[in-house]
Formats: structure tokens, sequence, C-alpha cells
């Protein structure tokens, strides 16, 4: 739909924007080491950094054209030794700043811009904390995810958060301007030196190797940047092209390489032109702009989901909810705005982005989408239409017979038939009509179910049907068939606390289709008895209407027993009489 297309188009300009700006960064540090063996480069750095941002992009495309990535283990080993030399500067920072006389930096000129000056810098740094999504996207891969995502997630922005932070202090305390400077704070001096910043800081802290140092940590941090962020707009792209929300070129995949060698290339190109055409500084606001559309498109998810999916089982739920994702939303949406009007043409071209992504989609893709949606029954086998149609949802061989003679029992007293439905679940990772290839495994339950129903002589409908969720596909089935009885097996536990008996029947009981009964999965043999409690409430007349259809169409001589229970201390002649008044209220 328009906010998934929105959120693919989005991602895909940010990252490839972030693309550039890493492949801006990785040219530049090459740059200054070149530099430190032919000087002369200075002289011509602009052109030679778009030069080397060119070949390193190309470089990362080829590799992931062949299908190569970097290993778990090379990164991290790269993320250890960049967290290193960080620490190395942050320590030699400190300590320089101990053999100050004063620290007045810290309190001088305090924000010299204002607070614009401040809704600017966070806007601008959140680029530096984009990436931490990523650990939600690699969900499938994790053990334990509903444990280990949130932790990662937040663990992860505190060290950032701690390293960011001593960085940028020690950097603005330690740093002493040159006298060639001339007066200028120590912010703007470093400002001025742009990308390199940290380098003129760590060549004044660490002295000459410290600079090299850095270097080097620079280079790796944007390699391993570029390589990621390459593949995910590549990818993101692809998803697009393959959901028919960007031309079908984008979803093609290479017949030897496997991978989407359009949507790399075509990426790959986005990203050299995203560079030049727009300054470093540009770029980094027209990413920053972008990331904070995407992440408050995430907090309007947040609430959409849990209104309209409360049934979901999640890892953490978000304390004090709606307000830190409206807090979010809000902050999220102004610094956007706010950067948007203050960038100029680099917000125009944001404007234009979504603008112009919209045009495309409502003009064109939003039709070739409904077009090409796939179904979401890839199997069906029906008999002649009937009157009365019970539901039996079935996930496994195992239980699937004995569902089936219940079902079978109800559907011949009112001569129906069974509707057996497997649902097929499908990731959102993957594409919907990707659950075709499960086809095989869902049609072993139903066989069971058809075996049974032929044995009794009930007529049996059988479908598979694929779903994101098995209770709303389970709640779709019955609508479209228009069953009578749903009726479900249930192991006798929820597997949570808070689940009367798990997270689809109470999905499906707390907004009913239609009537439901719930089997406990157990051995049964002969049906000699069944048991009806009866209180007189207005459910009293349906689970007796029930057992009586079982008892008629057993092969035993099957009874059905009333029973209303007495609270202890209760007057015996008041209590005769409420339970003939219950009975009578049942049968009839």
């Amino acid at each position: 739909g328009t906010q998934g297309f929105l959120a693919g188009w989005m991602s895909w300009f940010a990252h490839a924007v972030a693309c550039s700006l890493y492949g801006l960064g990785f040219g530049r540090f090459a740059v200054e080491i070149i530099g430190l063996f032919a000087p002369a480069v200075h002289e011509n750095a602009h052109t030679l950094t778009l030069i080397i941002m060119a070949v390193i992009v190309a470089l990362f495309a080829y590799i992931n054209y062949r299908g190569a990535s970097e290993t778990g283990l090379v990164g991290n080993i790269v993320t250890i030794a960049k967290v290193i030399i960080l620490g190395v500067f942050i320590a030699f920072g400190i300590a320089a700043m101990f053999r100050r006389p004063d620290l007045n930096v810290f309190t001088e000129s305090f924000m010299p811009h204002g607070i614009a000056g401040v809704f600017v810098a966070m806007g601008l740094t959140f680029i530096a904390f984009e990436g931490y999504e990523i650990i939600a996207q690699s969900g499938e891969e994790v053990k334990d995810p509903y444990r280990n995502i949130p932790r990662a997630i937040f663990l992860s922005l505190v060290i950032v958060v701690i390293i960011y932070v001593l960085v940028a202090v020690v950097a603005i305390g330690a740093v002493i301007v040159p006298a060639e400077a001339g007066s200028l704070p120590v912010w703007d001096y470093l400002a001025e030196a742009k990308e390199v910043a940290i380098v003129r800081a760590a060549e004044q802290i660490m002295g000459g190797w410290g600079g090299i140092l850095i270097l080097i940590s620079g280079l790796a941090s944007t390699m391993s940047a570029l390589n990621a962020t390459i593949y995910s707009s590549s990818r993101v792209s692809f998803a697009m092209g393959r959901d028919h929300n960007l031309p079908e070129v984008f979803g093609r995949i290479h017949p030897k390489m496997k991978t989407p060698y359009w949507a790399v290339a075509i990426s790959a190109v986005l990203v050299v032109v995203m560079a030049f055409s727009l300054p470093i500084d540009e770029v980094a606001k027209a990413a920053d702009v972008m990331f904070l559309f995407m992440f408050a498109q995430v907090n309007i998810t947040l609430m959409t989901l849990r209104r309209r999916r409360p049934d979901l089982e999640r890892g953490f739920f978000v304390p004090l909810f709606p307000w830190p994702a409206v807090v979010g939303f809000v902050t999220n949406m102004a610094l956007a705005v706010f950067l948007s009007i203050e960038t100029g043409r680099v917000g125009l071209v944001t404007v234009g982005w979504l603008a112009g992504g919209m045009l495309l989609y409502w003009g064109y893709f939003r039709g070739k989408e409904e077009m090409e949606r796939p179904s979401e029954v890839i199997h069906e086998e029906t008999v002649a239409s009937v009157k009365y149609s019970v539901l039996l949802p079935v996930a496994d061989e195992a239980h699937a017979s004995q569902l089936a003679r219940f079902g079978c029992l109800l559907a011949k007293e009112y001569d129906g038939e069974v509707l057996a439905l497997n649902v097929v679940t499908v990731p959102p990772s993957l594409k919907l009509s990707d659950g075709r290839l499960f086809l095989k495994e869902g049609r072993l339950p139903l066989e069971r179910v058809i075996e049974v129903a032929r044995k009794m002589d009930v007529p049996v409908h059988t479908m598979i049907r694929l779903g994101r969720a098995v209770s709303e596909a389970i709640v779709k089935t019955a609508v479209e068939n228009s069953s009578d009885f749903i009726l479900f097996g249930w192991p006798g536990m929820s597997g949570a606390h808070d689940r009367l008996f798990g997270s689809v029947i109470d999905y499906v009981v707390a907004n009913p289709p239609a009537d439901i009964g719930i089997v406990r999965f157990h051995p049964v043999g002969k049906i000699n008895r069944i048991l009806v409690p009866i209180a007189g409430g207005p459910n009293g007349r349906l689970a007796l209407s029930l057992a009586l259809a079982l008892a008629r169409n057993t092969e035993e001589d099957t009874k059905v027993i009333m029973v209303h229970v007495l609270p202890t201390g209760a007057d015996p002649t008041a209590g005769q009489a409420r339970a003939e008044n219950a009975f009578r209220h049942a049968l009839n």
C-alpha cells in the first residue's frame, strides 16, 4: 500500500544518499593518506576525492553483484579496531585537557548559534545514529530475538552515545586553535576542516602518527559502511521492483550470480550522481531529512500496530504508551521540516523526491501492484453448495484426525460440510507468493481430514491459504465462506500467562465471525457420556445443542448429562428451582 511504498521509497533514497556521504568520506581520507607522500595532490583534492569515491562505489557494487559480503568475523574485527583507536584518541585527549591551564572553552560563548543552532545540530547528527534498525531487520537470524533484539538496540545506543560524547568533548576541550587560523573559536576551526576535523584534532593531540591512525580508522569505517549501504539500498529497490512498486527491471535476478544485478547497478549510479551533484554537507543534510521522515513513520507504525494488532507477541513493550511514540513522531517531523527549510536546495530535493514518488505510485505503480497481487488462496477443493459449514483450522497431521472427527459429527447433524483450512505463515521478509514453497507441507494435515470425512460420509472442502498472521487468515476464511461454526484444536495450555487459549484462538474469540468450539487434544475412544455444565447464561443453549448434535451422530449410545453447580451453603430448595429453570432455558 501507500505506507509500504513510501517507506521503501524513502529508505532507498536515504541509504543512497548516506552511501554517497560514506563514499565522499572514504575519498577524502584516501586523499589525506596520499598527501602524506605526495603533498601536491591537495591542490586538486576535491576532484581526486570524487574520482576515488566513484571507483570505490563501483568496486563495492561489483562485490555486491558477485554476491560477496563482509563476514561476521571481519566485521567484528573492523568494529573492535575502530573502537580501540577511538579509545586511544579519547585517552590522549583527556590527558591533553588536564594539561591545559583552564577549560573556559566549555563556558565561554555557550550555544553561540542559539537554540536554532542546537536544532540544526540535532538534525545533522541524526545520521550518525542511523544503522541500529538493522538489528531488528536481522531478527530472523538472531537467537532468542524477543530477548536479544531489544537488548542489542539499547546497548548499542548507549555505547555509541558514550563514544560520541567523549570524542566531542576531547575534540573541543583539547584542541588549541593555531595562530595562523586567527581568532576562530575551536568549534569553527574544526567545522572548517569538515570530514577531516577529527584527523586535525588527532594530529594535534597525539602527534603525526595519531592523524595517520585516525585516517586508517576512517578508511575502515567508511568502507564497511559503504558496503552495507550499497547492499541495503540495492535490496530495498530490488524488493520494491519485485512487489511492482518500481519497474520490473529492479526485481530481476542474475541467472548465474543469483543477485539483483540491475538494482545494484542503478543504486550505484544514483549514489555517484548524488555525490557529484551535492556538496558533502548538503548530502549529509539530505540523508538526515529522509531518515527523520522514516523514523517518524516508524512511530506511526508502532501506534497503528498496537491498536490494530494487540494480539502480536512482543519482546518489548514501549512504556508509557503512546506518549514516547507521539513525542518521537513530533520531534522527528519537526527536525525534518526545520532542516528542509534551513537547507534550501536539499529541502527542495527531499520534497521533490517524495512528491515525485507519490505521483508515480498513485499514477502507475498502485494499479500495477493491485493487478499483480498474489492470491492468498493457493489450493482449494470444493464440493456442492451446502447450508451448513464447519471450519476446521488444522496445523499438523498429529491432531488433524481427532479434530476432523468432531467436525464431521457436527456437520452430519445439519447435513453440512467440513471446511479444512491450513494457513501457511509467510514472514515479512518474504514475498507473500513465496509461501507456495510450503504447499506440500500444507497438504498433509488436509489429507488426514479428507480420510476421516470419507469414512463418515461427510462432504469435505479443503483450502491452503497464505497469510502473515494465522488468526487473521482464519477470520477472513470464515467470512468469505460464510462458515457457521469454527472448531479449534487446543493442546491444553496457552504458552503465556496473559492468554486464555493462545494468541490465535484469543484473537478470533475476541471478535468471532461465527460460533466457536474448542477441542482439547487428548486420546478419545468411544464417546459414552457428554457432560454439559448449565448455568443459565446465554451460551448454555448453544452448548447443549452441540452436545446433542454430537450424541445423535456417534456410533455409540451416547448420553448427554446436564449439570448445574450450586455454591456452598446455598438453599437446596431454591437451588433445585434455579437448576430446573436453567435446564428448561437450555432445552427451549
